[in-house]
Protein backbone atom coordinates (compact mmCIF):
# COMPACT_ATOMS: atom_id res chain seq x y z
CA UNK A 1 0.00 0.00 0.00
CA UNK A 2 1.04 3.35 -0.92
CA UNK A 3 1.00 6.89 -0.12
CA UNK A 4 -1.19 7.33 -3.27
CA UNK A 5 -3.91 4.29 -1.99
CA UNK A 6 -5.15 6.87 0.56
CA UNK A 7 -8.52 8.89 -0.33
CA UNK A 8 -7.13 11.77 -1.50
CA UNK A 9 -9.72 14.17 0.40
CA UNK A 10 -7.78 12.18 3.69
CA UNK A 11 -4.54 12.76 2.19
CA UNK A 12 -5.26 16.59 1.92
CA UNK A 13 -6.39 16.79 4.96
CA UNK A 14 -3.22 15.13 6.96
CA UNK A 15 -0.85 17.97 4.96
CA UNK A 16 -3.17 21.10 5.76
CA UNK A 17 -3.44 19.76 9.35
CA UNK A 18 -5.86 17.92 11.50
CA UNK A 19 -6.44 16.81 15.06
CA UNK A 20 -5.80 13.43 16.06
CA UNK A 21 -6.35 11.91 18.94
CA UNK A 22 -4.45 8.53 20.24
CA UNK A 23 -7.31 6.07 21.15
CA UNK A 24 -7.64 5.01 25.01
CA UNK A 25 -8.83 1.54 25.64
CA UNK A 26 -12.11 1.66 28.25
CA UNK A 27 -12.19 -1.06 30.05
CA UNK A 28 -14.50 -3.04 32.55
CA UNK A 29 -13.65 -3.28 36.10
CA UNK A 30 -12.59 -6.53 35.66
CA UNK A 31 -10.29 -5.45 33.10
CA UNK A 32 -11.76 -6.79 30.00
CA UNK A 33 -12.66 -4.67 27.00
CA UNK A 34 -15.71 -2.49 26.94
CA UNK A 35 -17.22 -2.77 23.74
CA UNK A 36 -20.20 -0.04 24.58
CA UNK A 37 -17.47 2.79 25.72
CA UNK A 38 -14.71 2.11 23.32
CA UNK A 39 -17.20 2.20 20.70
CA UNK A 40 -18.74 5.49 22.18
CA UNK A 41 -15.35 6.93 22.40
CA UNK A 42 -14.49 6.65 18.71
CA UNK A 43 -17.81 8.09 18.06
CA UNK A 44 -17.20 10.93 20.07
CA UNK A 45 -14.21 12.11 18.02
CA UNK A 46 -15.64 11.59 14.82
CA UNK A 47 -18.64 13.98 15.90
CA UNK A 48 -16.43 16.03 17.94
CA UNK A 49 -14.83 16.99 14.48
CA UNK A 50 -11.03 14.96 14.33
CA UNK A 51 -9.63 14.55 11.20
CA UNK A 52 -7.55 10.95 12.11
CA UNK A 53 -7.63 8.38 14.99
CA UNK A 54 -4.47 6.48 16.02
CA UNK A 55 -5.69 3.35 17.77
CA UNK A 56 -2.73 0.51 19.47
CA UNK A 57 -0.36 3.37 20.27
CA UNK A 58 1.07 4.04 23.64
CA UNK A 59 -2.54 5.43 25.17
CA UNK A 60 -4.21 2.08 23.66
CA UNK A 61 -1.88 0.51 26.14
CA UNK A 62 0.58 -1.85 24.79
CA UNK A 63 0.06 -4.71 26.87
CA UNK A 64 -2.24 -5.53 24.39
CA UNK A 65 -0.63 -7.25 22.55
CA UNK A 66 0.61 -9.85 25.19
CA UNK A 67 -0.55 -13.09 24.37
CA UNK A 68 -2.36 -13.55 27.92
CA UNK A 69 -4.41 -10.34 26.55
CA UNK A 70 -4.47 -10.86 23.01
CA UNK A 71 -6.61 -7.20 22.32
CA UNK A 72 -4.54 -5.82 19.61
CA UNK A 73 -6.48 -7.30 16.61
CA UNK A 74 -9.42 -7.40 18.45
CA UNK A 75 -8.94 -3.19 19.37
CA UNK A 76 -8.03 -1.89 15.63
CA UNK A 77 -10.91 -4.00 14.25
CA UNK A 78 -13.35 -2.72 16.28
CA UNK A 79 -11.95 0.82 15.49
CA UNK A 80 -12.00 0.78 12.11
CA UNK A 81 -15.05 -0.87 11.86
CA UNK A 82 -16.73 2.23 14.16
CA UNK A 83 -14.85 4.74 11.96
CA UNK A 84 -15.61 3.22 8.91
CA UNK A 85 -19.82 2.78 10.16
CA UNK A 86 -19.87 6.29 11.86
CA UNK A 87 -18.31 8.04 8.92
CA UNK A 88 -21.10 6.54 6.55
CA UNK A 89 -23.64 8.13 8.60
CA UNK A 90 -21.68 11.41 9.00
CA UNK A 91 -20.38 11.76 5.29
CA UNK A 92 -16.76 12.13 6.90
CA UNK A 93 -13.54 10.57 6.19
CA UNK A 94 -11.08 9.84 8.81
CA UNK A 95 -7.01 8.87 8.49
CA UNK A 96 -7.38 5.58 10.58
CA UNK A 97 -3.63 5.11 11.98
CA UNK A 98 -2.34 1.99 13.70
CA UNK A 99 0.52 1.99 15.67
CA UNK A 100 2.65 -0.69 14.92
CA UNK A 101 5.57 -2.00 17.49
CA UNK A 102 8.46 -4.78 18.34
CA UNK A 103 11.30 -5.79 16.45
CA UNK A 104 11.32 -6.44 12.46
CA UNK A 105 9.30 -9.37 12.24
CA UNK A 106 6.31 -8.59 14.53
CA UNK A 107 6.48 -4.97 13.24
CA UNK A 108 5.67 -5.79 10.05
CA UNK A 109 3.07 -8.78 10.94
CA UNK A 110 1.19 -6.12 12.95
CA UNK A 111 1.39 -3.66 9.86
CA UNK A 112 0.02 -6.21 7.78
CA UNK A 113 -2.97 -6.60 9.67
CA UNK A 114 -3.52 -3.00 10.02
CA UNK A 115 -3.44 -3.15 6.10
CA UNK A 116 -5.98 -5.71 6.26
CA UNK A 117 -7.87 -3.97 8.77
CA UNK A 118 -8.46 -1.35 6.26
CA UNK A 119 -5.49 1.58 8.18
CA UNK A 120 -4.62 3.76 5.89
CA UNK A 121 -0.86 4.51 7.86
CA UNK A 122 1.25 2.89 10.65
CA UNK A 123 3.06 4.71 13.45
CA UNK A 124 6.13 3.26 13.94
CA UNK A 125 7.43 2.80 17.55
CA UNK A 126 11.43 2.23 17.21
CA UNK A 127 11.54 1.37 21.32
CA UNK A 128 12.44 -2.63 20.79
CA UNK A 129 15.21 -1.45 18.47
CA UNK A 130 17.33 0.16 21.56
CA UNK A 131 20.81 -1.07 20.89
CA UNK A 132 20.32 -0.72 17.20
CA UNK A 133 22.50 1.46 14.84
CA UNK A 134 21.02 3.85 12.56
CA UNK A 135 21.73 1.64 9.04
CA UNK A 136 19.35 -1.02 11.43
CA UNK A 137 17.09 1.36 12.55
CA UNK A 138 16.49 2.53 8.52
CA UNK A 139 16.54 -1.35 7.20
CA UNK A 140 13.62 -1.93 9.72
CA UNK A 141 11.13 1.28 8.30
CA UNK A 142 12.00 0.55 4.98
CA UNK A 143 10.89 -2.96 5.62
CA UNK A 144 7.62 -1.61 7.11
CA UNK A 145 6.88 0.93 4.83
CA UNK A 146 6.94 -1.89 1.96
CA UNK A 147 3.67 -2.95 3.70
CA UNK A 148 2.02 0.39 4.24
CA UNK A 149 2.41 4.64 4.73
CA UNK A 150 4.98 5.23 7.75
CA UNK A 151 4.09 8.02 10.33
CA UNK A 152 7.59 8.42 11.42
CA UNK A 153 7.83 8.83 15.52
CA UNK A 154 10.33 10.08 17.53
CA UNK A 155 8.90 9.25 20.99
CA UNK A 156 10.67 10.39 23.87
CA UNK A 157 12.41 7.93 26.52
CA UNK A 158 10.48 8.14 29.78
CA UNK A 159 7.82 6.87 27.33
CA UNK A 160 9.94 4.16 26.29
CA UNK A 161 11.48 5.77 23.06
CA UNK A 162 15.43 6.05 22.36
CA UNK A 163 17.34 9.26 20.81
CA UNK A 164 17.44 9.15 17.11
CA UNK A 165 20.03 11.64 15.83
CA UNK A 166 19.75 14.14 13.12
CA UNK A 167 21.56 11.60 10.59
CA UNK A 168 18.93 9.32 11.33
CA UNK A 169 15.96 11.55 10.74
CA UNK A 170 17.75 12.73 7.34
CA UNK A 171 18.45 9.08 5.73
CA UNK A 172 14.39 8.30 7.08
CA UNK A 173 12.93 10.94 5.29
CA UNK A 174 14.45 9.66 2.03
CA UNK A 175 12.10 6.60 2.27
CA UNK A 176 9.52 7.64 -0.12
CA UNK A 177 6.25 5.84 1.81
CA UNK A 178 6.93 8.50 4.81
CA UNK A 179 2.96 10.21 4.98
CA UNK A 180 4.09 12.19 8.18
CA UNK A 181 6.14 12.89 11.60
CA UNK A 182 5.13 12.96 14.78
CA UNK A 183 7.55 14.78 17.15
CA UNK A 184 6.83 13.40 20.63
CA UNK A 185 10.71 13.81 21.81
CA UNK A 186 9.38 16.52 24.68
CA UNK A 187 13.01 18.77 23.99
CA UNK A 188 13.16 21.83 21.49
CA UNK A 189 16.41 20.74 20.34
CA UNK A 190 15.55 17.06 18.92
CA UNK A 191 12.51 18.31 17.56
CA UNK A 192 14.29 20.83 15.90
CA UNK A 193 16.51 17.75 14.44
CA UNK A 194 13.56 16.38 12.83
CA UNK A 195 12.01 19.42 11.19
CA UNK A 196 15.58 20.52 9.82
CA UNK A 197 16.36 16.99 8.51
CA UNK A 198 12.98 17.40 6.51
CA UNK A 199 13.54 20.79 5.00
CA UNK A 200 17.32 19.70 4.00
CA UNK A 201 15.84 16.33 2.57
CA UNK A 202 13.61 18.64 0.27
CA UNK A 203 10.17 16.58 1.79
CA UNK A 204 8.82 19.62 3.13
CA UNK A 205 6.09 19.68 1.09
CA UNK A 206 5.53 15.68 1.14
CA UNK A 207 5.97 14.75 4.59
CA UNK A 208 3.22 16.44 6.76
CA UNK A 209 4.90 17.09 10.71
CA UNK A 210 2.85 16.32 13.60
CA UNK A 211 3.47 17.08 17.21
CA UNK A 212 3.53 14.67 19.61
CA UNK A 213 5.23 17.39 22.38
CA UNK A 214 2.29 17.25 24.96
CA UNK A 215 4.12 19.81 26.82
CA UNK A 216 4.47 22.13 23.98
CA UNK A 217 1.22 21.90 21.71
CA UNK A 218 0.23 25.61 21.06
CA UNK A 219 4.04 26.46 20.60
CA UNK A 220 4.57 24.29 18.43
CA UNK A 221 1.45 24.85 16.26
CA UNK A 222 2.31 28.90 16.21
CA UNK A 223 5.86 28.88 14.94
CA UNK A 224 7.29 28.49 11.15
CA UNK A 225 10.74 27.10 11.34
CA UNK A 226 13.24 28.36 8.55
CA UNK A 227 16.63 26.57 7.02
CA UNK A 228 19.18 27.89 4.87
CA UNK A 229 19.41 24.57 3.29
CA UNK A 230 22.35 23.77 0.12
CA UNK A 231 18.77 23.78 -1.74
CA UNK A 232 18.20 27.61 -0.43
CA UNK A 233 15.85 28.93 2.52
CA UNK A 234 13.25 26.28 3.25
CA UNK A 235 10.58 26.53 5.80
CA UNK A 236 8.25 23.82 7.72
CA UNK A 237 5.44 24.24 10.09
CA UNK A 238 4.36 21.42 12.16
CA UNK A 239 0.64 21.13 11.35
CA UNK A 240 -1.47 19.29 13.50
CA UNK A 241 -1.17 17.18 16.72
CA UNK A 242 -1.56 13.11 17.25
CA UNK A 243 -1.90 13.48 20.84
CA UNK A 244 -2.83 11.42 23.90
CA UNK A 245 -3.72 15.07 25.35
CA UNK A 246 -6.26 15.55 22.65
CA UNK A 247 -8.28 12.09 23.58
CA UNK A 248 -10.22 14.31 26.16
CA UNK A 249 -11.90 17.47 25.33
CA UNK A 250 -11.04 16.28 21.45
CA UNK A 251 -14.02 19.50 20.63
CA UNK A 252 -11.80 21.60 21.87
CA UNK A 253 -8.67 20.67 20.47
CA UNK A 254 -10.68 21.17 16.93
CA UNK A 255 -11.66 24.31 17.48
CA UNK A 256 -7.93 25.31 18.91
CA UNK A 257 -6.74 23.92 15.65
CA UNK A 258 -8.94 25.77 13.73
CA UNK A 259 -8.00 29.06 15.34
CA UNK A 260 -4.06 27.97 15.24
CA UNK A 261 -4.96 27.47 10.92
CA UNK A 262 -6.40 30.89 11.01
CA UNK A 263 -3.81 32.91 12.77
CA UNK A 264 -1.31 31.18 10.30
CA UNK A 265 -2.67 31.44 7.33
CA UNK A 266 -2.82 35.08 7.53
CA UNK A 267 0.44 35.41 8.90
CA UNK A 268 -1.01 37.28 11.51
CA UNK A 269 0.85 38.74 14.61
CA UNK A 270 0.38 35.82 17.58
CA UNK A 271 -2.32 37.17 20.04
CA UNK A 272 -1.52 37.79 23.54
CA UNK A 273 -4.12 35.19 24.18
CA UNK A 274 -2.95 32.50 22.29
CA UNK A 275 0.22 32.73 23.69
CA UNK A 276 -1.25 32.72 27.63
CA UNK A 277 -4.06 29.83 25.84
CA UNK A 278 -0.16 27.67 25.31
CA UNK A 279 0.96 27.24 29.27
CA UNK A 280 -2.85 27.00 30.52
CA UNK A 281 -2.83 23.59 28.02
CA UNK A 282 0.72 23.03 29.19
CA UNK A 283 -0.91 23.18 32.88
CA UNK A 284 -3.60 20.64 32.08
CA UNK A 285 -1.04 18.42 30.29
CA UNK A 286 1.06 18.03 33.70
CA UNK A 287 -1.53 17.15 35.49
CA UNK A 288 -3.25 14.39 33.67
CA UNK A 289 -0.05 13.02 32.06
CA UNK A 290 1.61 13.28 36.14
CA UNK A 291 4.77 15.07 34.58
CA UNK A 292 5.27 15.24 38.53
CA UNK A 293 6.11 11.84 38.80
CA UNK A 294 8.04 10.84 35.29
CA UNK A 295 4.75 10.29 33.55
CA UNK A 296 3.89 7.30 35.57
CA UNK A 297 0.38 8.07 35.80
CA UNK A 298 0.13 8.78 32.13
CA UNK A 299 -2.58 6.90 31.07
CA UNK A 300 -5.13 6.48 34.06
CA UNK A 301 -4.77 10.60 33.72
CA UNK A 302 -6.21 10.30 30.47
CA UNK A 303 -8.79 6.99 31.54
CA UNK A 304 -9.72 9.53 34.64
CA UNK A 305 -10.41 13.04 32.65
CA UNK A 306 -12.92 10.65 30.21
CA UNK A 307 -13.93 8.82 33.02
CA UNK A 308 -15.34 12.62 34.51
CA UNK A 309 -17.17 12.70 31.22
CA UNK A 310 -18.74 9.46 31.02
CA UNK A 311 -17.14 8.91 28.26
CA UNK A 312 -15.68 5.70 30.75
CA UNK A 313 -16.57 3.68 33.43
CA UNK A 314 -13.40 4.07 35.11
CA UNK A 315 -9.93 4.52 34.81
CA UNK A 316 -8.64 1.08 34.95
CA UNK A 317 -5.96 -0.11 33.06
CA UNK A 318 -5.21 -3.69 31.77
CA UNK A 319 -1.79 -3.66 34.22
CA UNK A 320 -3.42 -3.38 38.09
CA UNK A 321 -0.63 -1.94 39.39
CA UNK A 322 -1.17 1.04 37.10
CA UNK A 323 -3.33 3.55 38.26
CA UNK A 324 -3.08 7.54 39.51
CA UNK A 325 -0.24 8.47 41.23
CA UNK A 326 0.06 10.04 44.68
CA UNK A 327 -1.43 13.46 44.60
CA UNK A 328 -2.64 13.54 41.15
CA UNK A 329 -6.22 13.39 41.40
CA UNK A 330 -6.03 16.58 43.30
CA UNK A 331 -3.75 17.87 40.44
CA UNK A 332 -6.95 16.59 38.23
CA UNK A 333 -9.60 18.46 40.09
CA UNK A 334 -7.50 21.73 40.01
CA UNK A 335 -6.88 22.28 36.26
CA UNK A 336 -10.54 20.60 35.99
CA UNK A 337 -11.91 23.55 37.95
CA UNK A 338 -9.13 26.32 36.83
CA UNK A 339 -9.76 26.08 33.52
CA UNK A 340 -13.97 25.24 32.72
CA UNK A 341 -13.55 26.47 29.88
CA UNK A 342 -11.35 24.18 28.04
CA UNK A 343 -13.95 21.21 28.47
CA UNK A 344 -16.15 19.81 26.13
CA UNK A 345 -18.47 18.77 28.78
CA UNK A 346 -21.75 20.37 27.04
CA UNK A 347 -21.25 18.67 24.01
CA UNK A 348 -20.70 15.29 25.43
CA UNK A 349 -23.32 15.82 27.43
CA UNK A 350 -25.63 16.33 24.56
CA UNK A 351 -24.18 13.25 22.52
CA UNK A 352 -23.26 10.91 25.23
CA UNK A 353 -26.53 8.66 24.96
CA UNK A 354 -26.25 8.60 21.92
CA UNK A 355 -22.42 7.57 20.98
CA UNK A 356 -23.50 4.72 23.73
CA UNK A 357 -26.61 3.60 21.97
CA UNK A 358 -25.65 3.03 18.57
Amino acid sequence: MQIKDIPARIRENVKYGVVIPAHPLALTRDRRLDVRHQCALTRYYVDAGVGGIAIGVHTTQFEIREPGIGLFEPVLSLASETIDAFCAQTGREILKVAGVCGRTTQAVREAMLARNGGYHACLLNLAALQNEDNPALLAHCREVSGIMPLIGFYLQPKAGGRPLSYKFWRAFVEIENVLAIKIAAFNRYQTLDVVRAVCEGGRENDIALYTGNDDNIVLDLLSEYTFETASGTKSARIVGGLLGHWAFWAKKAVELLDSIHSITEAHAPVPAEMLALAWRVTDINAACFDAANDFGGCIPGINEMLRRQGLMKGRWCLNPSQDLSVGQDEEIERVCLTYPDMNDDVFVRENLNRWLSD
